[in-house]
């Protein structure tokens, strides 16, 4: 599937109408919600943000996911300079009008990786999936800048399903975050791991058994 480039999606008023009543009913991977609701975001089968944790055998090419939003506030910008040490003044709301005026964007913008950490975090729930690790990101654009003060959402679609030895899946998965005006400002691949039921299973048994093993003192 190729990556559409620089491309505009539904209205983000649209997006969060296809959202639903994400926390109160919760999505299957065919689109259907628990309740028996369907959404349909340009035609194609859209799923809320998922409470059930999801595993290799619950998923299919082309299940696609809408995350909840959050907006992007001057405090989360300059705590991310904080962070990573990144101060370049393109991210500061303190230059002056002429060092404003030479930026190509004209106003302060987010780090562009702040934006794909949060893309990380808002895709975390849509869906929840039993992730054994993350093996790479692949082939990530930024399209448009962030500005301080737009909401974001994500938008989640498996690509690929790959067998990964006899307990677990290697998922593709193409995400794109999206601002209110349903304009993609960033899109790329992440690949994980995906545990099946039975290796689940028994990792759960395992901490189980850990936990009820009472410690011997050396």
């Amino acid at each position: 599937m190729a990556t559409p480039t620089n491309q505009e999606v539904t209205s983000f008023p649209k997006l969060a109408t296809a959202m639903g009543s994400s926390q109160d009913d919760p999505a299957k991977p065919d689109g259907s919600s628990a309740t028996g609701g369907v959404t349909e975001l340009d035609g194609s089968t859209v799923s809320n943000t998922c409470a059930a944790t999801l595993h290799i055998e619950d998923i299919s090419v082309g299940d696609r996911w809408i995350s909840s939003s959050r907006q992007v506030t001057a405090d989360d910008v300059a705590e991310f300079a904080v962070l990573t040490g990144d101060h370049d003044p393109l991210h500061s709301e303190d230059g002056n009008h002429e060092s404003r005026s030479e930026s190509p964007f004209g106003e302060p913008v987010a780090h562009g990786l702040l934006g794909l950490s949060m893309l990380a975090g808002l895709s975390t729930d849509a869906p929840r999936v039993a992730t054994l690790a993350l093996v790479s990101i692949a082939d990530w654009n930024f399209e448009a800048p962030i500005f301080f003060g737009d909401t974001v959402q994500v938008s989640t679609e498996v690509e690929s399903i790959q067998q990964h030895g006899r307990r677990a899946g290697r998922v593709t998965w193409l995400r794109q975050l999206i601002n209110q005006h349903g304009r993609v400002v960033q899109q790329g691949r992440f690949v994980s791991l995906v545990a099946t039921k039975a290796r689940a299973r028994r990792l759960s048994r395992s901490q189980d058994d850990s936990a009820s093993t009472p410690r011997v003192p050396r």
